[in-house]
């Protein structure tokens, strides 16, 4: 018997029976029971030299998720590791015990630099490039609030984008006057071409600014952020802003390589942060966009700070960076994910997350062939750790849809999210199920739901 036959066997067993398997193989049982984790109570430690296996084994036994349930929406938010958590309770202790000065834990005023420099490196960027925001909507905010847009500029942007950059934009809108064009990016894609296409044949002389998602939240197709400020925006002096919400934590970034003038990404969700933490990236204080937009003075305002009359004398950074009382416990925790993430390899975790989105994809098409419509490509420059794909017929039927997510995560402990969107802005709203997969699954996690999900669909068909 092949592997698929085999698979789609076993997506025959009865639902008692799946979960007692279940229930001694991935969630409750063996793989989350290994011993000999090499980890300090303050710290995480692996041994790079260990074997690929053994190493994720490990890295799944840092994480205090519930053991009754696999929990696969980290696109929502993701889950602090051990070690993280226990470092933020002794830092709001610390806080809490000394409000004034914090016992000199993070140094003087404004009280980020260490943590910055530990954390910008990780990414490509310069120290004074980078900013700890509150999460992407802060980040996309701050920007697009503080841009010196004027009447009649026009905005490029995409029609799957979050409401984090919708928002901001609908104000710039209506506030300056601004004009704001949703391209139609292709959903069904195999090549980064067709991206580069869309944004190249709408650039105009009226373009002041290019904003679009380096991975969309509604399919999790991973956009090609450096070949579209590259090719695109540089040629045509086009300042970018990206949202990088799903990037940080899951892909190994470089924002020199990538080229972009903003960046704006997540500490909670991937990077597996505290919540109301994030990453915001300003290019070289702002010297390329002054160059992009001569006419301009100032062509940026910090809007987002306690300190913009100070501007000139503290630089951009500091004063971006001071938002009057700040939640240093969560960012000084979310430095020490960050950490984790750098011991572990960035490269390592990217390659990971990909593996396992991969088999996720390939096993949805295997068990439920063409009855099942997949909306992430599974092609390596545009995938991502995000599935999206609708197993019923009826796409646009959201409400069997919330029924399955539902009843998946009640009667076999799974946890997903379903999510919305147009393939086109003329066409009709259809649904999907959207699956995050991360370091602290591994493969029997990913097959088990593919199996879950087939026997839940033939109970509902």
């Amino acid at each position: 018997m092949s592997e698929r036959d085999e698979l789609k066997a076993e997506s025959f067993l009865d639902r008692r029976n799946f979960l007692k398997i279940l229930g001694t193989t991935t969630i409750g049982g063996a793989a989350l029971a290994v011993p000999g984790i090499a980890q300090a109570d303050s710290s995480f430690h692996i041994n790079l030299n260990w074997s690929e296996r053994r190493i994720w084994r490990m890295v799944r036994r840092a994480f205090v998720l519930d053991k009754n349930s696999v929990y696969m929406n980290i696109g929502t938010t993701g889950s602090m590791p051990r070690f993280v958590l226990r470092k933020y309770r002794k830092y709001n202790h610390t806080v809490a015990k000394y409000p004034w000065d914090m016992n000199g834990e993070w140094g003087t005023w404004p009280y980020m630099s260490n943590i910055v420099e530990e954390i910008a490196q990780q990414f490509g960027a310069n120290n004074d490039e980078t900013i700890l925001s509150r999460n992407t909507t802060d980040g996309m905010c701050t920007v697009l609030g503080g841009l010196n847009l004027q009447p009649g500029d026009e905005i490029l942007t995409t029609h799957h984008e979050h409401v984090a950059a919708d928002s901001p934009l609908a104000v710039a809108a209506q506030r300056f006057g601004v004009i704001v064009r949703k391209l139609d990016i292709p959903v069904f894609a195999t090549s980064s071409d067709e991206f580069v296409d869309v944004f190249n044949n709408a650039v105009t002389s009226n373009t002041r600014l290019i904003v679009f998602s380096h991975i969309t939240y509604k399919t999790g197709t991973l956009l090609p952020a450096q070949r579209i400020c590259n090719e695109v925006a540089i040629p045509n002096g086009i300042p970018t802003l990206i949202d990088g919400a799903h990037t940080i934590g899951m892909m190994e970034l470089n924002f020199h390589t990538i080229d972009c003038d903003f960046y704006a990404g997540s500490g909670h969700k991937w990077q597996c942060g505290p919540g109301a933490t994030g990453i915001l990236y300003v290019r070289d204080n702002l010297n390329r966009l002054k160059s992009y937009w001569p006419d301009r003075d100032p062509a940026f305002f910090a809007i987002n700070s306690s300190l913009y009359p100070y501007l000139p004398f503290l630089g951009l950074q500091n004063v971006l960076q001071y938002i009057g009382n700040d939640n240093y416990p969560a960012k000084r925790a979310l430095g020490d994910a960050c950490s984790m993430w750098q011991h572990i390899g960035r490269d390592r975790i990217e390659a990971r997350v990909l593996e396992l989105g991969s088999l996720c994809k390939q096993q949805i098409q295997n068990v439920f062939g063409s009855t099942a419509t997949m909306f992430s490509p599974d092609v390596p420059e545009l995938s991502s750790g995000l599935t999206a794909f609708n197993p019923f017929s009826d796409l646009g039927d959201g409400d069997t849809l919330k029924e399955f997510r539902d009843r998946l995560r009640e009667d076999y402990g799974y946890i997903i999210r379903t999510t919305d969107f147009h393939i086109t802005q003329a066409g009709p709203k259809v649904h999907a199920l959207r699956i995050s997969t991360h370091i602290f699954h591994n493969e029997p996690e990913v097959l088990g739901l593919v199996n879950a999900m087939y026997l839940l669909y033939r109970d509902m068909t």
